[in-house]
């Protein structure tokens, strides 16, 4: 099926395009945002991002499924992407934004943004080895490769960001605040 439809897709079939693209967007899309985080930086990486699959695609060999070969182009242009924003966020001034609550209508939504939220409370490097690792599934020598560091740093910083969301998801679990130790809690009769 997808052999098919690359095939027109390479021949400018532009049906074939959008085809491919919204069978395989809401993988790739995830994937993006999750390693991204920030929703208007993540749009704007997978427009970036699928512009460089449709561009490759007369690259594309088969020697693995579509969506596989598609991830790894997502992961790749995510973190240049990545790599990027930071190099420019170095060289700016710090700037702050209020963060917008938004009402969620479920506990399951709640959940998944205080998740997210604290997730995106971690450094870049932690945030990132942690969403490669334990949500995409990369091995520790995966990620090394990928980040141009070693094994035991990727293990280092995965201990770090499981560490710090550990802390900062205590109030999901105990009912305490993101910013309070729960050593220096008092007891509560």
């Amino acid at each position: 099926m997808d052999q098919v439809l690359i095939q027109r897709a390479i021949e400018g079939d532009e049906r074939a395009l959008q085809a491919l693209w919204s069978q395989h967007s809401p993988h790739i899309d995830a994937v993006i945002r999750r390693l991204v985080g920030d929703p208007d930086l993540a749009a704007d990486v997978a427009q970036d991002v699928w512009i460089q699959i449709f561009r490759a695609l007369p690259s594309y060999r088969g020697e693995s499924q579509f969506g596989t070969w598609a991830h790894r182009i997502a992961v790749n242009r995510t973190l240049n992407a990545l790599r990027r924003t930071r190099r420019i966020a170095k060289s700016e001034a710090d700037i702050e934004d209020d963060t917008v609550a938004v009402e969620h209508d479920s506990e399951r939504a709640l959940l998944a943004a205080s998740i997210e939220e604290a997730a995106n409370r971690l450094s870049p490097g932690a945030r990132t080895v942690f969403m490669m690792h334990d949500v995409e599934g990369y091995t520790h020598e995966e990620i090394a490769r990928e980040l141009g560091i070693t094994p035991g740093g990727s293990k280092s910083q995965l201990f770090k960001a499981r560490a710090k969301l550990r802390r900062l998801l205590a109030h999901v679990v105990d009912g305490l605040t993101p910013d309070t130790d729960p050593e220096n809690v008092a007891p509560v009769f």
